[in-house]
């Protein structure tokens, strides 16, 4: 006799977990289902790219959505009803510059728990293992871990970014570009300092929508402190940390100032890292 086939329900993250294709009798039961429920089906893709908007532009209002995707405002506030009740989305109210007075526009964001929907199964496992090294070797041999994990980053990174020249808005949007293809949904956008400041304030601030170890990170800063180093590193300009997701913000953006430029020959991630430095957490929850 053959045993039931129980299917885990698709979370609003469905499309972003990578996850192996049926087969067989299994496969045969799936494209039956597909072929029998095909409105709830779209439903759920159609949920989906509502959600992986917000990720990518959060914080964005229901207009601005269904302008995005082409959907009427009825579908749009559907949808984002929908999220808001599994808690993957939160509204954030924001007055927008030149509004004048009125009510702060309703402006849609991932949640906390819609961060975790994207994939971390793993993080409880690891988040055990380093709080156990950490016991066993010191908070040093943690940090040691987050420089070799990020050093692997800096590696791949450093030839793509150095190919952008010595232009540092240039090199933020390498880096954007090569964060965006790991995962992280970054994004550049440049600051103009306007007269009377000096054109030296210039500056890009590069935001993450998503963060593959937000749990983590959470748990130990060092994560955001070592890749807060590895980025000044690869652009050649110190920058600073304005929020975090592990924090409470809902994107990471980092201050990368453009009116100087890059310095050559950064040191490696090796030869930096003091415990005994203030953490880059800078932020506040906004």
């Amino acid at each position: 006799m053959t045993a039931p086939t129980s299917a885990a329900p698709a979370g609003p993250g469905r499309s972003r977990v990578a996850s192996a294709a049926p087969s067989g009798a299994a496969g045969s039961l799936a494209a039956r289902a597909s072929a029998a429920f095909p409105a709830a089906d779209a439903e759920e893709r159609t949920r989906d790219r509502v959600l992986n908007a917000v990720l990518e532009h959060g914080p964005i209002s229901a207009a601005e959505l269904g302008d995005l995707l082409g959907f009427t405002p009825a579908a749009v506030r559907r949808h984002l009803d929908h999220l808001s009740r599994d808690g993957v989305i939160e509204v954030k109210r924001a007055t927008r510059a030149g509004a004048g007075a009125g009510r702060p526009a309703r402006r849609y964001v991932l949640s906390s728990q819609g961060q975790s929907t994207l994939g971390n199964d793993y993080l409880d496992i690891a988040a055990l293992a380093l709080q156990r090294l950490g016991e066993m070797a010191g908070p040093e041999a943690v940090r040691q871990f987050a420089v070799e994990r990020f050093g692997d980053m800096e590696r791949r990174y450093a030839p793509e970014i150095d190919a952008a020249g010595p232009d540092i808005t240039a090199r933020a949007q390498a880096l954007s570009a090569a964060l965006s293809r790991d995962g992280f949904v970054a994004s550049t956008a440049s600051i103009e300092a306007k007269a009377p400041l000096p054109a030296a304030l210039s500056s890009v601030q590069l935001c993450q929508g998503h963060c593959p170890i937000q749990q983590l990170a959470a748990q130990f800063p060092v994560f955001c402190d070592v890749e807060t180093d590895v980025f000044s590193r690869l652009v050649g300009v110190d920058v600073r940390r304005l929020s975090t997701l592990a924090r409470g913000g809902h994107v990471c953006t980092t201050h990368i100032p453009t009116g100087r430029p890059a310095a050559v020959g950064a040191p490696s991630p090796e030869g930096t890292g003091n415990p005994d430095e203030v953490s880059n957490h800078l932020q506040e929850r906004p």
